[in-house]
């Protein structure tokens, strides 16, 4: 007699019906992307690469270039030298690009890199990649009790999950997942007294998200890093442009094979679900917990800033078009920005000289 392997699918009607026949939709992605042994991030697929050939899903900016890692270094050498630190903690490292990037840009300035990562299969990747500097790479699954040296995060808030809240004839619901008649996944909204953190002007429908996982993070950050600072890079807006009006769609996406898509309930387990980062809610949960804004811009400005032109002269042609991408308004260098935050008296990280937009959070 032979059983059938659970799918993740199976999980996520059990988990359905045992929480009486809905699902937010945090509870959906955090299913869909970290199920043990079942979720996107927990399972075997590749997921990060630069061409759909090599059986990526998306790429990230240490993928596309290893100019970002050396720029980016140049900005974790001056907050280590500015806060009295010798370690790297890396948050989601991925397939430890950019691990590797800093760690043979810094060389023995960095006494230890720590990276934080829930994917088994892809700290295997990370390992396997970084064996080179074994000696100096540790992992670990949470956060000690307190942390001293620079945090480094490329596109990790948005991959936490959100809450989505919809606005139908007026009304707030939160948007879930339930079963249809057929057992299979289907959108399901319930009234709510939730809301975004601003008002929505107009009466028309409008489909938005709230971070609370992202901003526990960063409340749980503001406890747990005692001295250096954090920089956190990532698609998305202000809160004044995540809440516009004509943003009525929501920001969540599915990626891939390099292709997007916004249907979350279709292929769960297959494919990458994110939602843009509200950056104004980072920075005020990071306030709440004793940090101070350090600064935020563009990924273009901040890259630049930081000395991505100069590097980008020593490059060839075709790594200096790789390179271009990463400042381009239409690829990379306007939608990603970044953050940083950092505990003690605030000081001015290189990345933002010229460009702050911290006034606009």
């Amino acid at each position: 007699m032979t059983t059938q392997t659970p799918t993740l699918g199976d999980s996520m009607r059990h988990d359905i019906a045992a929480h009486g026949g809905w699902i937010g939709f945090d509870r959906f992605m955090q299913l869909a992307l970290y199920t043990p042994g079942l979720g996107y991030y927990a399972g075997g697929l590749r997921k990060l690469g630069s061409m759909p050939e090599d059986g990526s899903d998306f790429v990230t900016a240490p993928e596309l270039s290893p100019v970002f890692g050396k720029v980016l270094a140049a900005q974790v050498r001056e907050a280590l030298d500015a806060t009295g630190t010798d370690e790297v903690w890396e948050f989601g490292a991925g397939s430890g690009a950019l691990a590797g990037q800093l760690l043979e840009a810094l060389g023995e300035r960095v006494r230890r890199y720590t990276i934080v990562d829930l994917s088994g299969s892809l700290r295997a990747r990370q390992q396997e990649r970084l064996a080179a500097h074994a000696g100096r790479v540790h992992w670990a699954e949470r956060l000690p009790e307190a942390i001293e040296g620079v945090v480094v995060g490329n596109e990790l808030l948005d991959a936490m999950p959100v809450q989505l809240l919809h606005r139908v004839q007026g009304a707030w619901h939160e948007r879930g997942v339930a079963l249809d008649a057929g057992g299979a996944l289907a959108w399901s909204d319930r009234p709510t007294a939730l809301r975004p953190p601003v008002e929505i002007e107009g009466g028309h429908d409008y489909l938005t998200e709230i971070h609370p996982q992202g901003e526990a993070f960063m409340r749980t950050l503001g406890e747990r890093l005692a001295r250096g600072a954090a920089f956190l890079i990532d698609y998305g807006f202000g809160e004044d442009e995540y809440y516009h009006p004509q943003r009525h769609m929501g920001t969540v996406m599915c990626h891939r094979a390099h292709r997007a898509d916004d249907d979350p309930l279709a292929d769960v387990g297959e494919k990458d679900i994110t939602a843009h980062v509200n950056f104004t809610a980072m920075a005020l949960a990071a306030q709440d917990a004793g940090l101070n804004v350090l600064g935020y811009t563009s990924q273009a400005r901040f890259l630049m800033n930081c000395g991505l032109l100069q590097e980008m002269e020593r490059l060839t042609l075709a790594q200096r078009a790789l390179a271009a991408k990463l400042m381009l308004e239409h690829e990379m260098g306007e939608l990603f920005k970044v953050l940083a935050v950092g505990p003690g008296e605030p000081w001015t990280p290189m990345g933002f000289a010229q460009g702050d937009r911290t006034h606009r959070l």
